[in-house]
């Protein structure tokens, strides 16, 4: 006799298992009690946002030009010459700002073009300084209390060949990050046309970036966190998006992976991570695989500086990385061609990649304020009781409060509530699930959910 496991992944195998062998990690819940005992009435659920960005119109053409664009500056090592208009990073900048501009004035001025020149110093750069520069398209908010909180969404438009310090040979970077930027210039586009449209204006600010130094030492990023600060901007959530465009394994497009840190909580709630599974749900597990690591193993990217600074900040990659096609001066050794061409991305993958990200970042421009001071007290009581406060919101429809088992990835709502406070669930034990709290807003928008923090209770018989 045979059972069948089922899998949250849309088109995944369906696997068949004997029903007289026991499947890792499933328990039957009827060998649990029930939490809580008694019936509760299912909570009425504002519906997601309306008028999500359509998959067609995605202008997979213009993404594809800019790379080309990209590629041809013949390479964009940001130790390079930042004056030649034809060769190096100067030349991939002005690409950038030229695109910007045009979508700039195609949407009524709506993007203010910023290009930041700063200097970079790290191992790659000889421990001297060195001149970068950052391209950034911000979409002000519309809302007074959160325009001074950004979503942003940035690539690397460096790149490089082997040798990190060879600013003479040659590194188209289609992948490794023309990708990337294309995807952010992409969301820039999608997203200034609906506020120019004067639908559903994103309250929080909206930032699209392009950064350098990425191959010197995530330079550009770092920067951008300082940047950021000075300008007074919460960063509400930050979307890395570098080598999204190679996707020829059979049966593509396939997912894209997206990476989230866990921080220094041992419960798997970081910012980050709590990033990770709002842009899961708005785009679904059809679309995005949570892949619960900070990055790809041994590897890094633009978004570790926001989550070493405790930001929410995650990364958009590929579903499997040909090595061969990055880091890699163009060469055929052995029968092999090495070189990250235009040839080896898959534009329909990219189109996917560019359509989530601006989902995502507009959904969650939409949402109020997460909740603050989130607490869960109830320990040696039959009940948990979560606590929360928040801003004031006219806006504001309530609050979900989430739970799930403490090996579940993924939130459930247990129950909506109109206001701030104290919400007892009874019967719910303390012990054996998570609990966090997440803004709702009249218009369907969520904010990223906040984990509850425990109360300190000493062990008996010590201050511990």
């Amino acid at each position: 006799m045979l059972t069948i496991a089922r899998s949250i992944a849309a088109g995944a195998l369906l696997v068949l298992i004997p029903t007289s062998t026991p499947v890792f990690g499933q328990i039957a819940a009827s060998h649990d009690p029930a939490e809580p005992q008694q019936k509760i009435a299912k909570p009425k659920l504002p519906p997601r946002p309306s008028g999500a960005i359509a998959r067609t119109a995605v202008d997979e053409k213009s993404m594809r030009s800019l790379i080309e664009e990209l590629v041809a500056c013949g390479t964009r090592l940001s130790i390079a010459s930042w004056n030649d208009p034809k060769r190096g990073p100067g030349c991939g900048r002005d690409h950038i700002v030229a695109r910007l501009n045009k979508i700039s004035k195609d949407t009524g001025g709506k993007l203010q073009i910023v290009v930041d020149k700063f200097e970079g110093t790290s191992v790659r750069t000889s421990n001297k300084p060195a001149p970068m520069e950052n391209v950034y398209a911000i979409l002000p908010g519309t809302d007074e209390k959160l325009s001074k909180t950004v979503f942003l969404v940035s690539g690397h438009f460096d790149s490089r060949p082997s040798d990190d310090q060879d600013t003479k040979a040659d590194a188209p970077g289609a992948d490794d990050d023309s990708s990337g930027v294309a995807v952010s210039v992409e969301s820039a586009r999608l997203l200034s046309k609906i506020a120019a449209n004067g639908k559903a204006a994103n309250r929080a600010t909206l930032l699209f970036a392009a950064v350098s130094g990425e191959e010197q030492g995530l330079l550009g990023s770092t920067h951008l966190v300082d940047w950021l600060k000075e300008k007074g901007y919460t960063v509400g959530g930050m979307l890395d998006d570098d080598i999204v465009g190679d996707d020829l394994s059979p049966g593509a497009p396939h997912r894209v992976r997206l990476f989230s840190g866990n921080g220094e909580i041992d419960d798997c709630d970081s910012p980050s991570r709590e990033l990770a599974r709002a842009i899961e749900e708005i785009d679904g597990v059809s679309a995005i695989r949570t892949i619960f690591r900070v990055d790809r193993y041994g590897r890094g990217g633009d978004h570790y500086p926001f989550y070493k600074a405790g930001l929410p900040a995650v990364r958009f990659t590929e579903p499997l990385e040909d090595y061969t096609h990055q880091h890699q001066t163009p060469r055929t050794e052995n029968g092999v061609e090495y070189g990250d061409f235009m040839k080896y991305l898959n534009m329909a993958f990219m189109g996917n990649v560019a359509r989530n990200n601006a989902e995502a970042l507009r959904q969650l421009a939409l949402a109020p304020t997460p909740p603050k001071d989130a607490k869960l007290t109830g320990a040696v009581t039959p009940d948990a009781k979560v606590s929360w406060s928040a801003d004031e919101d006219s806006e504001r429809a309530g609050f979900e409060i989430l739970w799930r088992e403490t090996t579940e990835p993924r939130w459930s709502v247990y129950t909506f509530a109109e206001s701030t406070g104290e919400t007892v669930l009874k019967g719910v034990s303390t012990d054996n699930h998570f609990f966090a709290v997440r803004s709702v807003g009249k218009n369907g928008a969520r904010s990223i959910a906040v984990p509850t923090e425990m109360e300190h209770r000493p062990i008996p018989g010590t201050k511990k």
